[in-house]
């Protein structure tokens, strides 16, 4: 065996690779967790990692430059309510609403309105204790009495 050529084959050179393919199964993994149902199961895994300083700064800027892509009205808003601080009566609340803008007042409370809006059920007893928490609107009223059983005086 004169012309073999031998070649020495080391598995450490596949490394970087296999790292490389995990980082991007957890990266998949985390994509579709984020998908599906809205991120709850995402959530969960998350919120331990917000306790970690770094981890929390880095997702708070993400969220930041998120929002100020998404709706700039909204980021600026909250980053001057952020910057005023948590209000602790309703006087300090409506001073902080005062200093924002017409169009970022209205976004702020546009999303406050959002985030106002109860969770969705479960099972069918906490739906049926929420259908009971909540008013029944039915459609077409608009709200007035219709004052067919009253007498005009």
């Amino acid at each position: 065996m004169r012309g073999a050529v031998v070649v020495a084959f080391n598995v450490w050179f596949l490394f970087p690779i296999f790292v490389l393919g995990g980082l991007l199964v957890l990266f998949g993994i985390f994509a579709l967790l984020a998908r599906f149902r809205g991120g709850r199961y995402l959530r969960t895994i998350l919120s331990p990692l917000m306790k970690i300083g770094f981890m929390r700064r880095l997702f708070r800027r993400m969220s930041n430059s998120a929002l100020e892509r998404q709706n700039p009205e909204l980021a600026s808003a909250i980053r001057k309510i952020e910057h005023f601080g948590t209000p602790t009566n309703q006087q300090q609340a409506q001073r902080a609403l005062n200093m924002l803008t017409p169009s970022e007042r209205k976004a702020y409370l546009e999303a406050a309105g959002e985030q106002a809006v109860l969770p969705e059920p479960t099972n069918r007893a906490e739906r049926r204790r929420m259908e009971k928490v909540q008013p029944q609107v039915r459609p077409g009223s608009s709200g007035r009495k219709s004052g067919k059983g009253k007498k005009k005086r």
